[in-house]
């Protein structure tokens, strides 16, 4: 399963958006740092959507 949630960085820690559903107590992420001062948060929005578009798929 691949679902993108938006979070802050900050002193050694991820702080997620909101939490993840049905995820157990050990779970691989994948974490990806984005220049905040150069992107756009719609485009941000997009990208997440399409990522979980991209995942959807692989699993039917």
């Amino acid at each position: 399963m691949l679902r993108a949630i938006e979070g802050i960085y900050q002193d050694g820690k991820v702080e997620l958006a909101e939490q993840p559903q049905n995820a157990g107590d050990r779970v691989q992420v994948l974490v990806t740092f984005l220049d905040s001062n150069s992107i756009d948060p719609a485009k941000l929005r997009q990208l997440i959507d399409q990522l979980e578009t991209v995942a959807g798929l692989q699993q039917d």
